[in-house]
This record gives structure tokens, sequence and C-alpha cells, in this order.
């Protein structure tokens, strides 16, 4: 909800991209802030309801993709995939999170950019690219009208490259995907007045 400021101890922390170093990692994060600044990290969750599934897109770093569908309350809670600075009594951090889960119904499919550019062909829109870490290992979701998600493996993701995120400002979006096929393409868009959303 609130703007990138600043990033701390990048020197003692483990890359946060796959397959990449430290100074690999920030750079290239810092290739999307360079498109758009307003929405580095800035969380946007939406829902491809054909299929049951919820989309969490960190913008410029990350995609998850939860074959059910999450109210918003519990995805803005960020998943523990990260240690405490300081070992000591609990709570260890600022905020609230979520355990890692090995339930196929909580588990993430998880997605990292690979690339963001500039598309004149779809509007002027700044397209972000992010592929599939690596395969989740588990089975689908056993829930009834819930589908698989194994066969994504690129979520592209597009926004207006002429409008800003106001800091604190929610983004609805769009889920564009046929069953079966490798991508799925999520598109950001100003929420509509009175527009319903999974809480």
């Amino acid at each position: 909800m609130s703007p990138l400021l600043t990033l701390h101890h990048f020197d003692a922390v483990e890359p946060i991209f796959p397959s990449k170093d430290r100074s690999e990692s920030i750079n290239h994060l810092m290739k999307a802030a360079k498109f758009d600044q307003s929405r580095v990290l800035q969380q946007t969750i939406c829902y491809h309801l054909q299929s049951n599934w919820t989309f969490s897109i960190s913008w410029g770093y990350s995609a998850h993709v939860y074959e059910r569908i999450f109210p918003r309350s519990i995805l803005r809670r960020p998943l523990e995939t990260f240690m405490p600075w300081q070992t000591g009594r609990p709570p260890l951090f600022m905020f609230n999170t979520r355990w890692p889960s090995s339930d196929p119904c909580e588990a993430p499919h998880v997605f990292f950019l690979e690339n963001v550019y500039q598309s004149s062909e779809q509007g002027d829109q700044v397209v972000s690219v992010y592929t599939r870490k690596s395969a989740r290992d588990m089975g689908a979701c056993s829930l009834n009208g819930n589908h698989s998600a194994d066969p994504i493996s690129r979520i592209q993701v597009s926004s207006p490259a002429v409008e800003r995120k106001e800091a604190g400002r929610i983004e609805c979006c769009d889920v564009e995907y046929e069953t079966g096929k490798e991508i799925a393409s999520v598109k950001f868009r100003a929420c509509m007045k009175g527009e319903m959303l999974p809480y």
C-alpha cells in the first residue's frame, strides 16, 4: 500500500531473484522501477472465476497463482518466506505474516519477473512478464470447481504507461486465460464504482 522507499542489507540477504546474484537481482528490480516507480512491489489481487483462481501480483517482482478464491484480507499478509534479522521472542516482525503451506489449495504457483518493456501495440502499456520459478510438485486443489494451474509457465501483466498508481489506491485487474494454455494475461485497470470484490 506504500511506495518503496528504501531497501536494506542487500550485502547480507539471499538474492531476491532465483538464478541471479545480489547485484544482478537489485539491478533487475530497478529495471522495472525505471518503467514505473509507482507500482514497484505494489500488490494487486484479482480473480479468474471460471477456474476459481486468485492472482496476486507484486509488480516488478513476482506473481502468485492460488488454485482457489482467497479474500484480499488474507493475501495482504505476506508469506513468511524470509527469516528475522535478529532472533528473539515473538513477535519477530512489525506486521502479520502467513506460514507457507503444503496444502495445494493454499500453496501458490510462484513466478518471478523475467522482463519488462513498454508496448505501443497494446495501447501504450507497460508489460511485465513473469516466469515460473519451478514446478510446484504437488497435486491440484481438490475443491469442487477448481482447476490446476500447472500448465501456466508465464504471466503477462499489462499496466497503463501514462497513468501512475497513487499511493494507497487499490487497483483492479482482469485475467484472460484459456484452459491448457501456457500464458495467462492480466490487465491492470482502475476499479469501477461499486465493483464487488471478494473480501
